[in-house]
């Protein structure tokens, strides 16, 4: 855990600039995660910044994404003297130097008021589990005022509740808040975040506080911009807050609250209990051999934190049980109800961005989840009618295509089959076949509010012509290729269900990506209903022709071949390499530089991969030129580290770039190679002597035999005890 610096990705001068990230305590995959508020966090800002320098209290965020809503948060702000509740009011300043960020607990030392001085000093220590948050504050350099904490339950435009009590010393509370309620076709209405914090202290003081308003002695309120407050005798030293959170109700916050963090269980059990937790995940690999520069650009920092980024998505939204063991509780915005199985429930879908890879990272790096993640992916269907594109607690339409068809191809290729598959088909089959309401009538911009289910617009003219017509469809070119791609992935989960004939009709439709070709241009484009060209700068979704000429991930040979040859394609790639139009920075360029390696040019792939990552990842809060995106900038640093990628990830293959270490070590969980299920832990050792200085492959073998093409497949990598890089420092004909 040295390694971790949960910082990386929470520094940039615009939204899209950084990695929208957070220096956060939570469980893997947990449901809530604790931050310093550094600012209030809505659609396009989270809650921490680096450049920040006043801590405004300490949150319960559920926002998965920079371009993601909050949902449902509580922020717990101490201090001493008169008691502040607005948002700037109640900012204290802090210093970097003095902030201690890791994955098991956050540390900082702020002012206890708006004023200089030695004596004004609150230290602060934060952990947390999946649903209670652990905040110990220590007012003993805080002058001789009164200590005080504020609990705030709403912001401006949500009403919420508040609850004051004495004889329990808890304050307890909802807040409806759900800040991406405009987007998708469900409403979600009964949603709402529950809390529940208890005080180590007796009270001598409380109020509630509304619109900044404080009410001295009173119990509970009701309205926005509303909390609560408690003060403590002058004089005490140590303030303990225990915050149980749920989206299930008070009661089942309180039940998190003792069944997670009871009050046997000490603030410092708790952080080793947390750091335990990493541990397991983290502690899996050694990494020996790396390029030493400087701690700015430690490779080793950058690898860990990119595994602990991926490790907390998607995020499991079920609660203890507090009526009986071996089951859980779950609220569902697609039912408005709450549910108890004896099963997780997974929300924060980011699938346009995670399917490219970071799926594939999950299946090795965490497979004991991957089954449960893919009913709750059906369940969705259930509930809903369709499979999810980016859940956020239900659809909120974000981006294009039916990518879940990739995250479920996924998992059924490397043998996750503990779900139904019969109704998985049954969902992308609908995907595929069955255009959304009102294709015909809506355009399907990107945020456009109050929609129905987007899933595949603009299929009505993709089934009769082929392609989505530009002048019907919002970008038209890209939902064709990403359309394309997502047949080839239903394919894949139709063999899977047993359904042949329409798996072999899917798979020829996954080469409509040839129909917006432009030959005469040696480009993809839009072409309109009539069948005409609708120009190059028309129908692209956050990307340009340079980038979605290249997407097309299931079939580069046959790129290759649509381009002429494949010394065709390698020209073409390098002009688009060479010219400046690669943007790692977003998802759809992820997979380019593998290219040159799926259609036999590995050394070139080779270099530029290393340069990739040098110039969009370091080890300072800078260090991921574009969002973390739920993980999946991280698993393209994670795989490309390792020596391979899954440029086609509704397979099971992984082309091989280079890796950047001599050795990396993994103790892969057990169920990794055997779908999730029984099995056993398997070491493997990947092995590349000289890696930092030599970049190219001349060589590559899995426990001593050859490996002539420049492909691994997911169960040589899961079963392998030795994968063996033969290293160069000049490129090679291997791969060819």
């Amino acid at each position: 855990l040295k390694f971790v610096n949960p910082k990386i990705g929470t520094f940039g001068i615009t939204p899209n600039g950084n990695g929208g990230m957070i220096p956060s305590v939570g469980m893997p995959f947990g449901m809530t995660r604790w931050v310093a508020q550094t600012r209030e966090n809505f659609i396009s800002q989270c809650p921490y910044h680096e450049m920040d320098g006043y801590i405004h209290g300490f949150q319960a965020t559920h926002q998965p994404a920079i371009w993601m809503g909050e949902s449902g948060q509580v922020v717990i702000c101490p201090g001493v003297g008169e008691v502040e509740t607005g948002f700037v009011k109640r900012g204290r300043r802090f210093f970097k130097r003095d902030e201690v960020s890791t994955p098991h607990v956050y540390e900082v030392e702020m002012e206890a008021v708006a004023v200089e001085g030695d004596w004004n000093l609150t230290e602060m220590a934060m952990t947390a589990t999946s649903h209670v948050g652990r905040l110990l504050v220590d007012f003993s350099n805080a002058g001789s005022d009164q200590p005080y904490v504020f609990v705030q339950a709403t912001r401006k435009n949500w009403t919420g509740s508040i609850f004051v009590d004495e004889k329990s010393q808890e304050i307890s509370g909802s807040n409806p808040q759900r800040q991406d309620s405009a987007l998708g076709p469900l409403r979600a209405d009964g949603f709402s975040g529950y809390f529940v914090s208890r005080f180590s202290e007796p009270f001598e003081s409380f109020g509630v506080a509304n619109a900044e308003q404080k009410h001295d002695g009173k119990v509970e309120g009701k309205g926005d911009v509303l909390g609560a407050y408690v003060k403590f005798a002058k004089g005490t030293r140590y303030v303990e807050v225990r915050t149980g959170v749920s989206f299930v109700s008070i009661e089942q916050a309180r039940a998190n609250l003792e069944i997670e963090a009871p009050a046997r269980v000490t603030f410092a059990q708790a952080v080793d209990d947390l750091k335990n937790a990493w541990l397991e995940k983290l502690g899996r690999v050694t990494i020996e051999g790396v390029n030493k520069t400087d701690g700015d650009h430690d490779q080793r920092t950058i690898w860990y934190t990119g595994l602990f980024h991926a490790l907390q998505y998607p995020s499991d939204f079920s609660e203890p049980f507090s009526k009986g063991q071996g089951k859980r509780t779950y609220y569902s915005g697609y039912t408005d109800s709450v549910h108890s199985e004896a099963d997780s429930y997974y929300q924060s879908w980011s699938i346009w961005d995670t399917f490219r890879a970071e799926h594939s990272l999950l299946t090795m790096f965490a497979p004991e989840r991957v089954n449960s993640m893919m009913r709750s992916l059906v369940k969705i269907y259930d509930w809903a009618g369709r499979l999810p594109m980016w859940a956020n607690v239900v659809e909120t339409n974000i981006m294009i295509g039916t990518h879940v068809d990739a995250v479920l191809a996924n998992a059924l290729a490397r043998g996750f089959k503990d779900f139904d598959v019969k109704k998985a088909w049954e969902g992308v089959k609908k995907n595929a076949y069955e255009p959304p309401i009102n294709d015909t009538e809506l355009l399907y911009y990107d945020r456009e509010a109050y929609t129905p289910d987007e899933v595949r617009a603009g299929l009505t003219t993709y089934l009769s012509k082929g392609y989505v017509a530009n002048d019907r469809w919002s970008e038209s070119a890209s939902r064709t290729l990403d359309y394309a791609f997502d047949d080839h992935a239903a394919a894949i989960v139709a063999q899977h269900a047993g359904d042949e004939k329409t798996a072999a009709e899917l798979h020829k439709r996954s080469m409509n990506y040839r129909n917006i070709y432009n030959s005469e241009t040696g480009f993809m484009e839009a072409k309109n209903d009539n069948g005409t060209w609708a120009g190059s700068e028309q129908g692209w979704a956050e990307g340009d022709d340079w980038i979605y000429t290249f997407n097309v991930m299931h079939d580069p040979l046959g790129l290759a071949k649509l381009m002429g040859s494949r010394a065709k394609m390698r020209s073409k790639l390098d002009e688009y390499f060479g010219g400046g139009h690669n943007d790692h920075s977003n998802e759809p360029s992820h997979h380019a530089p593998y290219l040159y390696s799926a259609i036999g040019y590995p050394g070139m792939t080779a270099t530029l991969v290393r340069d990739i990552a040098a110039q969009n990842y370091n080890a300072t809060a800078a260090g991921l030129s574009g969002n973390e995106d739920l993980g999946q900038m991280s698993a393209w640093y994670i795989f490309s580290a390792m020596g391979f990628y899954p440029v086609n990830p509704a397979s099971d293959e992984y082309i091989v770039g280079a890796p950047f270490f001599e050795k990396l070590t993994i103790r892969f969980p057990s169920g990794a190679a055997t779908g999730g299920i029984g099995g056993e832990e398997h070491t493997l050792t990947i092995s590349a002597p000289g890696a930092p200085t030599k970049p190219y492959v001349k060589g590559l073998k899995v426990d001593g035999k050859a490996v002539k093409k420049p492909v691994l497949r997911h169960g040589q990598i899961l079963t392998a005890e030795r994968i063996e890089f033969d290293m160069s420092e000049q490129g090679q004909q291997w791969g060819m």
